[in-house]
């Protein structure tokens, strides 16, 4: 899975994708309904390949977490939205991740990462079958590009 380009926005909905460089921004796209708008530097941006969660032994990758998540759902969506009982996420959170550390993972950090599966998912950016070490270098000048604006 390729989660290079990929970003979330703060103050924005969804998830978005890394179109173009501007002069004091960065053009975004919305993974869910293509609208294009820019995002400025005074945003908090940031790429899903640079996030983790926190666990009680070491860090672990947003990437790892969301293969977690589509093998245990068999390949289908999260049947846990994020309008679920806060319980609800709690257990079925712990279910994937159950070495999460409780007192710095927030339910609405696993709300999140639930959204954000189920919307990368929805739109067929779920792939586990190709290599992870291409990403790594080709998401060195996406976080370039989002250096430069900030």
């Amino acid at each position: 899975m390729d989660l290079k380009g990929v970003l979330s926005i703060s103050g924005q909905p969804g998830l978005y994708k890394l179109v173009s460089q501007a002069r004091n921004s960065i053009i975004v796209e919305s993974i869910e309904d293509k609208k294009r708008l820019p995002a400025y530097a005074s945003s908090k941006i940031s790429s899903l390949e640079d996030i983790a969660i926190y666990t009680v032994n070491e860090d672990i990758l947003l990437h790892d977490v969301f293969k977690k998540i589509f093998e245990r759902e068999n390949g289908n969506v999260c049947p846990i939205n994020g309008k679920a009982d806060s319980n609800a996420i709690k257990k079925y959170f712990g279910e994937v991740l159950p070495e999460h550390d409780k007192d710095r993972v927030y339910v609405s950090d696993m709300k999140r990462v639930l959204v954000w599966y189920n919307i990368l998912h929805k739109n067929g950016l779920l792939n586990f079958d190709e290599p992870e070490n291409t990403v790594a270098t080709e998401n060195v000048e996406v976080a370039e590009k989002i250096e430069e604006t900030t």
